[in-house]
């Protein structure tokens, strides 16, 4: 069942990280020349909005960050529930890095984060029905230097999380042989940092231009 468990973790993980991709890709638009970037933008959430297959993405990505929470929050505690008993010496920390500690703990000040983004953004646009302009939208937040403080800031533990999520879900589905790893090691803190400087780089370059 652990083994289940680590799988589906591991499966809505990445599922995420593909969207962080895409995500991340949308929001080079916002780097092109002021004009041309207020039409890429507000083409491409047009886009989204109205394309039924990417809804349905979208929907699955929901269900993903849902169940990734809900089996992050099992595996930890059957993890800590098979220690019953107390060492006088703790190792841990000799044996594992303090990101591999603290995923806990980064996933859940992510989560916090992902729920202030989807207030400002996402539920603006689908319930408060903000359409007509959504790239002065996005500019406007990012104006603000408390909400371009608090997302800057939101990217480091992102990146601190995928840097050990994205190869231990890769050790999960069975990447385990010794050369791999270490490949993969690399690939991940590569694929963590770019995302993470990508991200924060974004909303820095709009508030100063």
């Amino acid at each position: 069942m652990i083994i289940f468990r680590k799988t589906i973790l591991a499966l809505t993980g990445l599922f995420i990280c593909i969207f962080l991709m895409a995500h991340l890709g949308a929001n080079f638009l916002l780097l092109f020349p002021e004009e041309r970037a207020r039409e890429l933008y507000n083409n491409y959430s047009a886009t989204l909005r109205g394309n039924f297959f990417i809804s349905i993405i979208a929907y699955i990505n929901y269900a993903c960050i849902i169940f990734h929470v809900l089996y992050a929050i099992i595996v930890t505690r059957k993890n800590k529930s098979f220690r019953s008993v107390s060492y006088e010496m703790n190792t841990t920390s000799e044996n594992s890095s303090w990101t591999s500690q603290n995923m806990m703990l980064l996933g859940t000040i992510i989560l916090a984060f992902i729920v202030i983004h989807m207030a400002n953004f996402w539920f603006k646009v689908k319930f408060q029905h903000q359409e007509e302009d959504i790239y002065q939208m996005v500019v406007d937040l990012f104006k603000n230097p408390i909400y371009l403080l608090i997302y800057t800031l939101a990217m480091l533990p992102l990146g601190l999380h995928l840097s050990h999520g994205v190869q231990s879900a890769f050790k999960t589905l069975g990447l385990y042989h010794k050369k791999y790893i270490r490949w993969m090691a690399t690939l991940s803190v590569a694929f963590a940092a770019f995302m993470g400087i990508g991200f924060a780089i974004i909303p820095i370059i709009l508030y100063f231009r």
